[in-house]
């Protein structure tokens, strides 16, 4: 079923990554920028990330002995220092997510530029290094974005939904590790449900959403893949999705045959799996399009005749 299998440490069947995006309350200042301060409900709320979900992930990933990843936009970082030190501190990965949570394809190339570098130094900062991953706010990857993360150092990018595992990223400049998204696997198409900030899903119970999960997973264990969820705290961190969550772990490493790894940790796998020949990943040369197709100006100009 994949084309090109990439082979998992230790003879594992598959790859877990559990990544978790802690947006806080920033999107709410960047959407909502004159009214935020009156949004009182919605920023306790998104609040919840860092004041109690936080914690309670951490605990819960101390208790199964994993290390993840947070992607967490720069503001957030300093906004929220505790939060961030205690992932830190039992050896979570802390990611680059933006600054404010900006959608980079809606920005200009000096403001992408400009986010990109203050989410670095709040991360380095926090951290004492610079990231090596990037995941757009809101999967927003823009044309430029491959070229600046080069350009800044990074390894591997998460924003992209091109493949079952992981491949590469490239232009002139160089290229990235893409630890591949689905959309299938965000919280926020299952929960997210508040009138305020206009996001009306309907929410599904904690089994039914763990019913998709768990069957990407089983999918991901059959077929040699990568299963990578993401989830945001003050979503899936509530206490009946958390004991979900925690079940759902337990049926993983029940399974076994799972590497439970960091996006950096699998990032690495695969660059040492190019290097030493084992592996041969799908590149895809970006952008996929410099321009509107042509077709469309055909298309355009029949209808006008």
């Amino acid at each position: 079923m994949i084309r090109d299998p990439i082979p998992w440490p230790n003879g594992a069947r598959c790859a877990a990554a559990i990544t978790f995006d802690m947006d806080a309350d920033s999107s709410v200042h960047l959407n909502h920028p004159d009214t935020a301060d009156t949004k009182l409900c919605a920023t306790t709320m998104m609040r919840y990330d860092a004041d109690v979900a936080m914690p309670r992930l951490i605990e819960v990933f101390k208790r199964f002995g994993l290390r993840q990843t947070f992607f967490i936009p720069g503001w957030c970082v300093e906004r929220y220092a505790e939060a961030v030190k205690a992932a830190v501190d039992d050896g979570h990965e802390i990611a680059h997510h933006g600054y404010l949570h900006e959608k980079p394809n809606l920005l200009s190339d000096s403001e992408e530029l400009r986010v990109l570098r203050l989410g670095i130094e709040a991360i380095r900062n926090a951290t004492g290094r610079r990231p090596r991953g990037y995941r757009a706010p809101s999967y927003a990857f823009s044309k430029r974005s491959l070229s600046y993360l080069v350009d800044e150092g990074f390894d591997y990018d998460s924003s992209l939904l091109g493949s079952d595992i992981p491949y590469l990223v490239a232009n002139d400049k160089g290229s990235l590790v893409e630890i591949p998204i689905d959309t299938t696997m965000d919280d926020w198409t299952q929960y997210m449900c508040f009138r305020e900030l206009g996001y009306m899903l309907p929410i599904a119970s904690p089994a039914r959403a763990m019913e998709v999960f768990r069957a990407e997973f089983d999918a991901a264990w059959k077929y040699g893949g990568m299963w990578m969820p993401v989830w945001h705290p003050f979503v899936s961190g509530r206490l009946a999705r958390c004991d979900a969550m925690i079940e759902l772990i337990e049926y993983m490493l029940d399974k076994g045959g799972v590497w439970f790894a960091t996006t950096e940790e699998i990032s690495t796998h695969a660059r040492k799996c190019i290097a030493d020949k084992t592996w041969k990943p799908r590149t895809d040369i970006l952008p996929l399009y410099n321009s509107p197709i042509p077709e469309l100006r055909l298309i355009s100009d029949q209808a006008a005749e």
